[in-house]
């Protein structure tokens, strides 16, 4: 996919995952097919410079990041209070 042709629904949605922490550059991928440095690439070019340095300097060797470097196999923290659980 060309990002310079990206629609604002997927540019919202891949700035959404990206600024997440808990989700993975990987699921990103499987999404949206954007590596990691087409992500960053995305994130430089639709926000703000503070704020894609602020996210930058904050996902820098972050493990949360990246699915390889995860101490956790699968899933996200669910609290035994939340419906359904």
């Amino acid at each position: 996919m060309d990002l310079k042709t990206l629609d604002n629904a997927t540019i919202d949605r891949v700035l959404e995952m990206a600024w997440e922490d808990r989700t993975t550059f990987d699921a990103i991928e499987m999404q949206f097919g954007f590596k990691e440095q087409e992500v960053i690439e995305i994130m430089r070019r639709y926000m703000k410079t503070s704020s894609f340095k602020m996210w930058r300097k904050r996902v820098t060797g972050r493990t949360t990041k990246h699915g390889k470097k995860r101490d956790f196999v699968a899933g996200r923290f669910r609290s035994q209070n939340q419906k359904g659980s």
